[in-house]
């Protein structure tokens, strides 16, 4: 276990995920507004259009509102997601991938499970940023008390240190299954890409694989995420109980369908924003073997 916590690895892998967070975030941004926006009060944003064109009233950068936090966040939680997933894959290494023959086949199910076990681990880091941003975004306007740091300030006020935990079970639910899809798919993607379509370059089959992997892991936590924001983006939230309260509450008013709601933008960006999530990660590492700490 200590061959999978060497410092050059650790290090390597919190710079490529901070580059990658980086890329991600301000491009996922908009779409991730809307979204939240459309699951938190869908009588005001009934579809897509209606969301952004109401958004884009207050002006452009409201589309990126809660982006500063969301990106610290995001930079914590990929550094987390992807160092212990990558020292999970150092600890417990693929046996199959030890083999000289060239075309056998890895063990598709095994970053499946650890995807999960890396879930569990982020939402613990993820969990602050998170509320602060379902708040800020749900806050129409532009002037005083609908920043990330005046809603920050208002939480510590109402609620004190716990007001950053509200919804810590919601966070578990949502990220495990998001994390299994999307670090499993990605490796079963690069995988099937690399066999089937073996003339296309590495930095094409990251993108690719890094957006289709995205687009799973959201299809998969999105039931999940709805009551999620929901609770977050109140201000009555215990720090665990009110996620499984909501949850049963949306499927008998709003249906089944109720906890797909925001998925059409949540889709939009998450091949983007996990393309370039993706494709960061691994030119960070490229860039971090030939440049700032060689093998």
């Amino acid at each position: 276990m200590v061959e999978a916590l060497k410092p050059r690895d650790v290090t390597r892998d919190i710079f490529s995920a901070t580059l990658g967070s980086v890329f991600c975030c301000y491009v996922g941004q908009p779409f991730d507004t809307v979204k939240v926006r459309m699951q938190t009060n869908p009588a005001l944003y009934g579809g897509v259009f209606q969301t952004v064109k109401k958004t884009a009233a207050e002006g452009i950068p409201a589309f990126w509102k809660g982006a500063v936090p969301t990106a610290m966040g995001m930079a914590l939680e990929n550094a987390m997601a992807f160092g212990v997933n990558e020292a999970l894959k150092r600890a417990f290494p693929d046996p199959n991938l030890g083999k000289t023959a060239s075309n056998e086949r890895p063990d598709l199910l095994r970053p499946f499970l650890m995807g999960s076990i890396t879930g569990c681990c982020s939402a613990m880091v993820l969990l602050p940023s998170e509320v602060v941003k379902a708040k800020t975004q749900v806050t129409s306007g532009t002037g005083a008390g609908t920043s990330s740091n005046d809603i920050m300030r208002q939480m510590m006020k109402r609620q004190g240190l716990k007001s950053m935990f509200c919804g810590l079970e919601a966070q578990l639910m949502r990220d495990g299954p998001f994390y299994a899809f999307f670090f499993g798919s990605y490796d079963l993607l690069c995988y099937l890409f690399k066999v089937n379509v073996p003339s296309m370059p590495d930095e094409l089959r990251f993108f690719m694989s890094g957006g289709f992997a995205g687009m799973l892991g959201w299809a998969a936590a999105m039931p999940f995420d709805v009551p999620k924001t929901n609770v977050q983006s109140r201000w009555d939230t215990k720090v665990v109980g009110s996620y499984f309260p909501e949850l049963i509450k949306i499927g008998r008013e709003r249906g089944i369908t109720g906890l797909y709601s925001g998925l059409g933008p949540t889709l939009l960006r998450a091949f983007p924003a996990n393309a370039a999530l993706f494709l960061g990660v691994e030119t960070g590492k490229k860039f971090f073997d030939q440049f700032l700490w060689k093998p």
